[in-house]
């Protein structure tokens, strides 16, 4: 990476973290690229040249945040081992893996709402076929569901999850990360994934 393209790159992650500290203290809608520039310590010609919309530096932000979420995951999750190991271990949907999960989201609440309010800027079909792919097939394997079943179990247990998070961020992360957790795993703990 060249200089120049070295300082694109910088100047990027400047606005990207200017929105997310806007977003900390401000609805998404109510964010202007003034603030952001001036968050940023650029100009708006320079937050032009890298974006069209708020609405393209928010598809970035998110992504950026993913990033972040899935460096949290590191030692977390260990999917030859779940896999390998015992049925219990290969409970994907366990508290033990949704905790980190929760307290991410959380601690970043402002942008998933954001994200909720315009889900067409987190192309989440993409992030659900590699969970789908990486995580959940193999465990659905382990439990014996079969190939025929497996994208309806698939979109029964992360639609269902999804509605009880979007909802624990509607109602402001009141109720603990453990009470959650919890929650969604006797939610979908059915018989078939009994250990």
């Amino acid at each position: 990476m060249n200089r120049s393209e070295s300082k694109y790159f910088n100047t990027a992650a400047l606005m990207d973290e200017a929105l997310l500290q806007i977003l900390e203290n401000k609805d998404y809608e109510f964010i202007t690229v003034k603030e952001i520039c001036a968050k940023a310590g650029v100009n708006r010609s320079t937050f032009y040249l890298h974006y069209e919309s708020i609405d393209d530096l928010l598809a970035e932000a998110t992504e950026f945040i993913n990033k972040r979420f899935q460096d949290t995951f590191k030692g977390v999750i260990d999917i030859s081992a779940a896999m390998n190991g015992e049925k219990r271990d290969a409970l994907l949907l366990a508290p033990k893996y949704l905790l980190p999960y929760l307290e991410f989201i959380k601690n970043n609440k402002k942008i998933y709402r954001a994200v909720h309010k315009k889900p067409e800027l987190f192309d989440s079909k993409k992030v659900f076929e590699k969970m789908y792919s990486d995580f959940f097939k193999p465990a659905m394997r382990k439990f014996g569901v079969s190939e025929a079943d497996e994208p309806y179990v698939f979109d029964f247990y992360t639609k269902g999850t999804l509605a009880i998070i979007a909802k624990w961020v509607e109602l402001d992360c009141a109720e603990p990360p453990e009470k959650i957790a919890s929650l969604i795993y006797e939610c979908v703990n059915t018989p078939f994934i009994t250990p």
